[in-house]
């Protein structure tokens, strides 16, 4: 069993940048792909960003490329969301999720163990 907490949360303005975090326990991140996924109120989940289980490979959503970085430390246990140019449509709950598809996945069904997740508010 894996147990992931989000943390880095938080309101910040228009055009700002947020760090989320993910820490991991009960089990070694390595071999587990992870992905971070966001809720907006009445929405679905969405993907948005993945990174294979050694960090060499990375997928973005499109709403995000290129403002958006996600990277790990597996001796920390750790994974990491870099949100840069923040928009008021990226308000929304982030989630880190870990999958077993070792390669990464924008696909929310192939992810097995969820964090809590963590608020993000965007101001305009």
């Amino acid at each position: 069993q894996v147990q992931l907490v989000e943390s880095g949360g938080g309101l910040v303005q228009a055009g700002g940048s947020l760090t989320l975090s993910c820490a991991a326990s009960g089990r070694t991140l390595r071999g587990y792909a992870m992905g971070w996924f966001r809720q907006a109120p009445g929405k679905e989940r969405e993907f948005v960003a993945t990174i294979s289980w050694n960090g060499g490979r990375t997928d973005y959503a499109d709403s995000v490329k290129g403002r958006f970085a996600i990277s790990r430390d597996n001796a920390k246990n750790s994974v990491y969301l870099q949100m840069n140019s923040l928009k008021p449509e990226d308000t929304a709950v982030y989630y880190c999720a870990a999958s077993e598809l070792s390669a990464g996945t924008g696909k929310r069904n192939e992810y097995t163990f969820w964090g809590q997740g963590t608020q993000v508010t965007v101001s305009s």
